[in-house]
This record gives C-alpha cells, sequence and structure tokens, in this order.
C-alpha cells in the first residue's frame, strides 16, 4: 500500500520562547535571575539593564514579550518606566519584581499599567508561572499585598504634596524645595503642613517616612 503525505503529519514546529527583559540594579540578583529564569525551556532572557532610564530604549530594541522590573532602580523607578511602557511599548507586558511589598507600590504599579506584582523572596518556578500567566492576559498579584493594599486605603497625599515631601529629603531646606520645584516658600511651607496632617506625622520626616514606608513615594 503506497503511503500518503497524510499518513505522516509533519511535526509541529516548537514555538519560540518568551522573550524577557530583566531591570534589576544589583548584579548579582540580575545575574541570578538571568541564569534561573534561562534554564525554563520556554524562557530567553534578551535584555538585562541595571537602570531606570534604560528600560525603555532597551524594550524597543529587543521586543521582549515581558518586562520584569524591580522598583527603586538609579536613573528612573520601575513605576515610571512601567508607564512609559504603557505608551510606548503597549505589546510588552509588565511584571514588576521588588524587595518592598508596599501597598502603595501596589497601587501605583496597578495605575501604570503593570500586569503583575511579586516580592521576590518567593521560588523561580512562582516567577516562571507568573510570567506564563501575564502573557495569557491575566493579571498575577501576590495575595498578601493586595489583601494589604485593600485595608491600607489610597494615598491620601496629592502628587504636588508628593513632589514636595520627596524634594524635602536629605535636610533640603524650605528654600531648597522652592527653588527646585519653582514654587514660594509659603506654598512649600502649606504644602508640606497638609501632608504632616495627612499622615498623621509630628514633623516633615515622619511624614517623609511614613509615605514611603506605605509606598506612597
Amino acid at each position: 500500500m503506497t503511503e500518503t503525505p497524510a499518513d505522516h503529519p509533519a511535526p509541529t514546529p516548537p514555538c519560540p520562547p518568551l522573550r524577557i527583559l530583566l531591570a534589576e540594579d544589583q548584579g548579582m540578583m540580575r545575574g541570578a535571575l538571568a541564569l534561573l529564569l534561562g534554564m525554563e525551556e520556554d524562557m530567553e532572557v534578551v535584555a538585562q539593564v541595571p537602570a531606570g532610564d534604560a528600560i525603555v530604549d532597551a524594550v524597543l530594541t529587543h521586543r521582549p514579550d515581558v518586562a520584569l522590573l524591580d522598583i527603586e532602580l538609579p536613573g528612573m523607578s520601575g513605576l515610571d518606566a512601567a508607564a512609559e511602557l504603557r505608551a510606548r511599548a503597549p505589546g510588552c507586558r509588565v511584571l514588576i519584581l521588588t524587595t518592598f511589598g508596599r501597598p502603595g507600590y501596589l497601587r501605583r504599579a496597578m495605575e501604570a499599567g503593570a500586569a503583575g506584582f511579586l516580592v521576590k523572596d518567593g521560588p523561580v518556578e512562582e516567577l516562571a508561572a507568573a510570567i506564563r500567566r501575564v502573557l495569557a492576559g491575566e493579571r498575577v498579584v501576590d495575595p498578601a499585598l493586595a489583601a494589604a493594599a485593600l485595608s491600607a486605603g489610597p494615598n491620601p497625599l496629592t502628587s504636588r504634596e508628593c513632589d514636595v515631601l520627596s524634594a524635602s529629603a536629605d535636610g533640603a531646606t524650605v528654600a531648597d524645595v522652592a527653588a527646585k520645584l519653582h514654587l514660594s516658600e509659603s506654598t512649600v511651607r502649606n504644602y508640606l503642613s497638609s501632608a504632616i496632617g495627612k499622615t498623621a506625622a509630628r514633623n516633615r520626616t515622619e511624614a517623609l517616612r511614613t509615605a514611603r514606608q506605605q509606598g506612597w513615594l
């Protein structure tokens, strides 16, 4: 009996690996993540960047499927980079991976368009599974952090109050903050007073600490 091509269907070509960009400022952590994710059969780390202001250009150059971003990065935060990627590379899914599981960070990440938010103390298998899930269109958030964010409520500070608090760090005077933000000194004092009241702090140092601990800055 003569065999026809239908008797031996062509094998299904393998799917191309998932392309991943890593943004992490600690070289050892970045290398370890790249090594571990590279061991997954369906994943390939196509770019690694140590600073936030290198993320967008690297994504536009390497076209990853997923950008795995830390939050606290030199040059630009991972949250700001996520917002920029939403506008300039909407096909790239963003997954935030951070040491600091703060409720305010989670809210800001979701507002920036991130598809997932995980803390770094989880197993690599969980991270790999999260990458696959966000590419399947799901949103992946650490459940304990999600509950904490709901109980913490929204950020009570306005964007200008956040700017003034951030600028007042490291011993900056009211005059320093006013010059940096192009505001009058009386306006700076008003914003600081409002931020202190909203955070139930005794002074601007406490207000700044509380805002950072909550992830509002």
